[in-house]
């Protein structure tokens, strides 16, 4: 059986009176690439709840919203909570639903807040966007932890990664921090005790196709997912 990743998709903020949700090509060709079905999660609620840099958020769901979500999600192998400008109250239900039922989940850049977030840490504006908030090319190399997870998917201690962001991650209970850039920011977040709960705060769908190192994110992720099928 083929392996489904379910995308959560994210709000347009730019669509003020015509909303729109997305998932971004690179995301989805990522998947598909490595020999997975991609899958739009969609917000099971018409109103946006756009929760931004704050590091606080709701379960705003009533009953039958809840099990709509739900229903999404169960129909997937694994999860991704992509990139952006805004998040909101339903990526880090999701997040926190993935965590409490081991379903393997990859949280990327806005993505790596939501799961954090969603077990009680918390983010902060870099001082320094200027030199983060850069390009979805090659930008700085990050240094992993050998005892991580994420190490023995790379396979290596250095590994050159993009950057387009302005914010980072302070607290992340559950969580560990396991490779950081020059600057001491946390680029990756995992949890060893889950099969695969990874956060990264670069962007690896923009990089896989030229980087084996990098899509090893994605191979691992879904044979993880296919490891686990329903």
């Amino acid at each position: 059986m083929n392996v489904i990743i379910g995308i959560v998709s994210k709000h347009n903020p730019k669509n003020s009176g015509c909303e729109k949700t997305y998932i971004t090509d690179a995301t989805k060709q990522a998947i598909f690439d490595n020999d997975a079905i991609p899958i739009g999660i969609l917000p099971p609620k018409l109103e946006i709840n756009y929760k931004g840099n704050t590091n606080t958020w709701e379960d705003d769901l009533n009953e039958k919203e809840r099990s709509n979500l739900i229903a999404q999600i169960n129909l997937c192998d694994g999860i991704i909570l992509q990139g952006g400008l805004e998040m909101d109250n339903y990526e880090f239900i999701i997040a926190k639903y993935c965590y409490e039922n081991n379903i393997p989940i990859l949280g990327i850049c806005a993505g790596q807040n939501a799961i954090v977030k969603a077990l009680g840490g918390t983010s902060f504006q870099i001082n320094n966007p200027e030199k983060h908030n850069v390009s979805r090319d090659y930008v700085h190399n990050i240094k992993i932890n050998k005892n991580s997870k994420f190490y023995s998917i790379i396979e290596s201690e250095d590994l050159m990664v993009n950057s387009l962001h302005s914010n980072s991650i302070d607290n992340c209970p559950k969580l560990n921090k396991v490779a950081f850039c020059e600057d001491g920011y946390p680029d990756v977040i995992e949890s060893k005790d889950k099969d695969f709960y990874i956060g990264v705060r670069f962007h690896p769908e923009d990089l896989y196709h030229k980087n084996s190192k990098i899509n090893n994110i994605f191979k691992v992720f879904i044979n993880t997912c296919k490891k686990q099928q329903k």
